[in-house]
């Protein structure tokens, strides 16, 4: 876990158009490209989630390098960028900076939506604090287009749903995010598209602004 990270980029070339079910017709009609960022603390499960919108396995369960893909869903252009785990304390801020300019390039001219998934059990203040510094070297906006995503935890246990959302960390990443959370347990893709629609019009319309 200790090793430095690489800086390489891995590109995926898109694959024929998807049909889904869910329809990105949910996103303001002039959109013709919604681009998402996947932040967390766990690997495999920014993979899940960006698979999961995807609707296919395509993203490595534990990227070295950000990876840009997009898909063309219902008409709509979807670019979801996946990053390495840059919550490891052995990260150095020269290669935090350094990944986090990958990030920017591969969702110029910028990102609508950063999607923060959490997996409350490994979720500690360090981590919080080392996201917080992510989203810093993107934007001082950054929390303005935040989404929190909880995943569910591995054991199941009644009240866990409060449980973790009161869980310090998390709180706190809920509270800065304008308290937009969803818990990843039976997500439906149409709830994600619904409230990614929500951040855009609550931006006007406008993606991030990069620093």
């Amino acid at each position: 876990m200790g090793a430095k990270q690489s800086g390489a980029v891995f590109y995926v070339p898109p694959a024929s158009p998807v049909k889904r079910s869910s329809s990105l017709i949910l996103l303001p009609p002039d959109m013709s490209e919604l681009r998402v960022v996947l932040l967390g603390n766990s690997c495999s499960e920014r993979s899940s989630v960006g698979n999961f919108i995807l609707g296919e396995n395509t993203f490595n369960t534990e990227p070295e390098s950000c990876q840009r893909i997009s898909r063309t869903l219902d008409g709509k252009e979807v670019v979801l960028v996946n990053t390495p785990d840059l919550l490891l304390s052995s990260i150095s801020e020269d290669e935090l900076r350094e990944h986090v300019g990958t990030c920017v390039r591969l969702s110029a001219p910028g990102p609508h939506v950063l999607l923060l998934v959490l997996q409350p059990e490994d979720f500690t203040e360090e981590h919080r604090q080392r996201l917080c510094r992510v989203l810093e070297l993107f934007s001082d906006r950054s929390f303005h287009h935040s989404l929190v995503l909880i995943s569910t935890p591995r054991e199941e246990q009644p009240g866990f749903m409060e449980k973790y959302r009161q869980h310090p960390p998390v709180k706190e990443m809920i509270q800065m995010s304008k308290y937009r959370f969803l818990w990843r347990k039976d997500l439906e893709l149409k709830e994600l598209l619904t409230r990614s629609r929500q951040i855009v019009e609550e931006n006007n319309g406008e993606h991030l602004k990069l620093n």
